[in-house]
C-alpha cells in the first residue's frame, strides 16, 4: 500500500524511512505544516492509502511564548490532514505526547484518561487530537514518551555531550516515564497503519513507551553504564531545574490496549538505548 509520511528529519521519521524507503516523505520544504490547508491539499491529491504525520512543533519551552505556532502546526494542521484522509478513504495515524496530562499520581495514565495539559505544548496536542478525532476517519493517535535515538536533540545525546565536560551531571530525579526509542515507535507506527488500512474499526487513541518505567536520573545512569564512562548521577528535584514549561511528574502510559489490539508490546528502552549506542560508535559517545 502506498505510505504517505508528513516529517522526513525529525527522530521518528528517519527510523520510518530505514524501513520503508518506498514511501514518500515530506520535509517542511515540501509541506510546511504552519499551512494546514496545503497539507490537505497535498494529501487530497495524493494516493496514499496511509497517512502518517510524524511533524511537529516541539519545543517545549519555546511553546510558552510562541502558543499560536504551536497550535497552528500540532492542532490545525493534523486536523486539516485527518479530515482530507477520511475524505479519500487513507488510514491517519497521529503521534502525540504524554504532556497531554497533567502528570499526577503513580498509576499509569490509561488511554481514556481525561486530558488536562500543563502547558502550552501539551494544550496544542490536545487540541490536535480532539481534532483528528472530530475528522471521523479512521485514525489512530498514539501517545509516546521520552523518545530518544541516534538523531536529532534528545535526552540521550544531551547526556553523552554534558558527560563528555563534567564529571558530574545533576538530572531529575522526580519525574517518571517510559524512554522510548524512535525505531521501535516507528515500527509499531507501521504496523498499526497497515492494520487500521484493513481494519478501520481499530480506530482510537492508544499508548505506546518503552518499559521500565523509570526517573530521568535512573536514565541517565543506564546511559552512563552502557556508555562505559564514570559520570556521576545527581539527583535533583525539578523545582532545582526551574524551565519555562512545567514538565508532568507522572508519565507512565498504560499500553494494554495497544498490545491488545495490535500485538505490540512496550520494548526494552535499554535493549534500544544499547542499539543506538552501538550506532554512535566509541568516538560518538
Amino acid at each position: 500500500m502506498s505510505l504517505l509520511v508528513f516529517g522526513k528529519t525529525g527522530q521518528v521519521a528517519r527510523e520510518i524511512a530505514r524501513r520503508a524507503p518506498h514511501a514518500t516523505f515530506l520535509g517542511r520544504s515540501a509541506a510546511d505544516l504552519t499551512d494546514p490547508d496545503a497539507c490537505a491539499r497535498i494529501i487530497a491529491g495524493s494516493r496514499a492509502k496511509m497517512i502518517i504525520n510524524a511533524a511537529a512543533y516541539t519545543a517545549v519551552d519555546a511553546a510558552e511564548t510562541d502558543e499560536d505556532t504551536a497550535q497552528i502546526v500540532n492542532a490545525a494542521a493534523p486536523t486539516a490532514m485527518a479530515r482530507a484522509a477520511a475524505d479519500i478513504g487513507a488510514a491517519f495515524v497521529q503521534l502525540s505526547t504524554d504532556y497531554v496530562f497533567d502528570g499526577r499520581g503513580h498509576a499509569p495514565f490509561a488511554p481514556d484518561a481525561p486530558v488536562a495539559p500543563l502547558g502550552a505544548y501539551g494544550r496544542s496536542k490536545a487540541a490536535g487530537e480532539a481534532g483528528v478525532r472530530a475528522a471521523g476517519g479512521a485514525a489512530v493517535i498514539l501517545r509516546t514518551s521520552w523518545v530518544f535515538s541516534l538523531h536529532g536533540t534528545n535526552f540521550v545525546r544531551t547526556m553523552l555531550r554534558l558527560s563528555s565536560v563534567r564529571k558530574t551531571v545533576p538530572v531529575v530525579a522526580d519525574q517518571f516515564g517510559g524512554p522510548t526509542p524512535a525505531g521501535d515507535i516507528a515500527d509499531a507506527v507501521l504496523k498499526i497503519a497497515s492494520q487500521l488500512a484493513k481494519r478501520p474499526k481499530l480506530a482510537g487513541t492508544y499508548h505506546f513507551s518503552g518499559a521500565p518505567d523509570a526517573s530521568w536520573a535512573e536514565f541517565a545512569r543506564e546511559i552512563f553504564t552502557q556508555a562505559g564512562n564514570d559520570t556521576f548521577v545527581q539527583e535533583i528535584a525539578t523545582a532545582e531545574w526551574p524551565t519555562p514549561a512545567r514538565r508532568p511528574a507522572n508519565s507512565r502510559l498504560d499500553c494494554h490496549s495497544t498490545f491488545d489490539t495490535f500485538g505490540i508490546a512496550r520494548p526494552d528502552w535499554r535493549a534500544g538505548l544499547a542499539q543506538v549506542l552501538t550506532q554512535m560508535g566509541p568516538r560518538n559517545r
